[in-house]
């Protein structure tokens, strides 16, 4: 008897029905990508429980006649390709025909359409691969597909499944993808009865980033467009001070198909050099149009993998495309500030001394006395009085204060005019006219600054006073010395050693040490305003199933819908964009490292919060920061590494340093 068996159809469409239909996210790809090329210019998505038990794709295509319904739920069966020629030229999204048929193998399938020449609709429903019903429907132009319980005849698959939240923010991943890769298209995606995504279809790019993405995403974007070779881009990119630390947010779409391209994602990398800074990427929508018989969109079932005929004229125009992009931006801000202002230093005696010698010429000049009392003018008291004068006020004679007169030697202190108009209001009008401006107070200043302050005792700065014991453990065990480069901490210790500290490699770990023990509590700070972080769907998705992570780790995360995380409390120490950069790189960890091994997690949690939170080298210290930080670690010996296995001390024996100095 023979081994080898010919399996019957029934269960040879439930395999090949895997290599399209893994999760609903797949269903909603394949029938939306339908629709694109039955020329809809609006489409309309809806899901439930993660698309497992609900889908539903209508759109305003050409719709499908009533002869072709049961043809096109055959296997291999398809309206764009036609002879082998074909293949080598694929300008639409879907081309092999097994999509309709693999999805009906696994669901129960209900498909509604009319074509613009026929006067009925046509409603066929499809169980398992099994026909059950055929008949005339009433229905607008276009196709309607709902899809019923996925999987639900192999539920050995469906054990696979994420869960609902999960699924879904797949789904929504792909509509984020088709939206901005056809904005031309008005695209509405409703998620358990609620609307996440409405795009305008107006064909402009900039307004899809903005619905999928959001505002402050994309006002933070550049445009690209350029020409080499025959190869188009055009798209937008993010500013350099908006880059990411993943590349999570580049999306490249060549000829409107969503791809992971690594020749392109290659060429955005080699141009930002020089503009973004290392270890962050460029987020980008760039759509890449080249000819078709340039590209084989067949290498990959789901289609996001593509091979070029030739790789270099494509990595050549996105390369040129995103350089001229950032340099005109660079331009712009040099032609702003190509001359910036010179400072001049002024001495405020000289400044002030002629002003009023300026204003007194002033006068002199004008001769002009006042034609009414002062007393006489209607003031508001929220108006400066010295804005409407018609004179200058003339300062009666004082004594010169200088530096060295008491207070008690003044006889008639000077009260800050709380009212001025009501104190000058007393004056007499000819007061301005007769008597000329004096300069006491400035002349005095002027006077007696030089003498007075050389003569006066100055307390010493940190440089100048003597170094006092840092820990007296023992008489002069323990010297604080300094800082070297505003990055290591200098110490004498026991007359015999000189120790060098990392400051940061040392604060870093204390950090570290702090977060494992206490879990996040006790090294959190709440927010004055919550921080919003815009992620991709699979980022998020990550976010929100894993926020027990993230309180462990000092931040306090709550989602906020459609791809945004609030952060209401972070870990001390952290800045804003620290905070935001902080949550997209454990998001991408986590996203990356699908496995959950919490342990290693946490590990990696902890020594990039403790990274991002701790002292930076070449940052500004005040020397009390320093020594408490020598403090700790002389009281604690178990403080040798940091967190990435870097030496956080380095001691220089006395006798090493006399015989580089040849003493011994």
């Amino acid at each position: 008897m023979g081994r080898i068996n010919v399996l019957d159809k029934h269960v040879a469409e439930l395999i090949a029905a895997g290599e399209v239909v893994e999760r609903p996210s797949s269903v909603i790809k394949e029938l939306v990508e339908n629709s694109i090329d039955a020329g809809a210019t609006a489409i309309t998505v809806e899901i439930k429980n993660g698309g497992t038990t609900f889908m539903r794709v209508t759109d305003n295509g050409c719709g499908i006649l009533k002869d072709d319904v049961k043809l096109a739920f055959l296997r291999h069966a398809t309206s764009k390709v036609k002879v082998e020629n074909d293949l080598d030229s694929i300008s639409t999204l879907g081309f092999r025909g097994e999509a309709l048929a693999s999805i009906s193998a696994v669901s129960r399938l209900e498909l509604i359409t009319k074509a613009d020449c026929e006067s009925v609709g046509t409603r066929y429903v499809i169980s398992g691969g099994e026909e059950v019903s055929f008949e005339d429907a009433g229905c607008p132009n276009g196709t309607t597909f709902i899809i019923r319980d996925l999987f639900y005849n192999i539920p050995a698959r469906m054990k696979f499944l994420k869960t609902d939240m999960g699924e879904g923010n797949a789904v929504s991943n792909v509509m984020d993808k088709i939206a901005l890769s056809h904005p031309e298209v008005a695209i509405t995606y409703i998620k358990d009865s609620k609307q996440v995504l409405n795009t305008s279809g107006d064909g402009k790019l900039l307004s899809a980033i903005y619905s999928v993405y959001g505002r402050e995403f994309a006002n933070g974007m550049i445009e690209v467009d350029y020409e080499l070779n025959g190869v188009t881009v055009k798209g937008y990119l993010s500013k350099p001070q908006n880059a990411r630390p993943n590349r999570n947010m580049q999306n490249f779409f060549i000829n409107g198909r969503f791809v992971k391209s690594r020749t392109a994602m290659a060429a955005v990398e080699e141009a930002c050099k020089g503009s973004v800074m290392v270890g962050k990427f460029a987020s980008c929508v760039i759509n890449i149009d080249i000819a078709f018989e340039a590209v084989d969109v067949n290498v990959h079932p789901a289609k996001i993998e593509v091979r070029f005929v030739n790789e270099r004229p494509v990595f050549d125009a996105v390369y040129h495309a995103v350089k001229s992009a950032l340099n005109k931006k660079d331009t712009s801000k040099s032609a702003v500030f190509s001359k910036p202002a010179q400072t001049v230093k002024v001495n405020p005696f000289e400044l002030a001394q002629k002003v009023f010698r300026e204003r007194d010429e002033q006068i002199k000049a004008e001769q002009k006395p006042l034609q009414k009392p002062l007393q006489n003018k209607v003031v508001k008291e929220t108006v400066n009085p010295f804005d409407i004068l018609d004179e200058p006020i003339v300062l009666p004679k004082k004594e010169p204060i200088s530096f060295n007169t008491k207070v008690s030697d003044v006889s008639k202190p000077v009260a800050p005019i709380s009212k001025p108009v009501a104190v000058l209001a007393d004056i007499d009008a000819t007061t301005f006219a007769d008597k000329k401006i004096e300069e006491p107070v400035f002349e005095s200043f002027a006077e007696t600054k030089s003498d007075d302050l050389a003569n006066a005792e100055v307390e010493p700065t940190v440089e100048e006073s003597e170094i006092k014991p840092l820990i007296e453990l023992n008489a002069d065990s323990f010297r604080y010395i300094g800082e070297a480069f505003k990055t290591y901490i200098i110490i004498e210790k026991n007359s015999n050693e000189l120790v060098l500290i990392d400051k940061h490699a040392a604060h870093e770990r204390m950090i570290y040490e702090r977060l494992k023990k206490e879990k996040g509590r006790g090294f959190s700070q709440l927010l004055l305003e919550p921080i919003s972080v815009t992620l991709n769907k699979i980022d998020y998705d990550f976010v929100v199933n894993n926020l027990d992570l993230f309180s462990e780790s000092g931040f306090d995360v709550e989602d906020f819908g459609n791809g945004v995380v609030l952060v209401r409390s972070a870990p001390q120490y952290l800045e804003k964009e620290d905070i935001e950069m902080s949550i997209i790189e454990m998001a991408g960890y986590l996203s990356d490292h699908k496995k959950n091994i919490r342990t290693e997690q946490m590990e990696w949690i902890y020594h990039n919060v403790s990274c991002r939170a701790a002292i930076k080298a070449g940052n500004i210290s005040t020397d009390m920061e320093l020594i408490d930080i020598a403090k700790k670690l002389e009281t604690d010996e178990t403080l040798k590494y940091c967190p990435h296995g870097r030496p956080i001390t380095i001691v220089l024996k006395k006798r090493e340093i006399e015989k580089m100095f040849g003493r011994v």
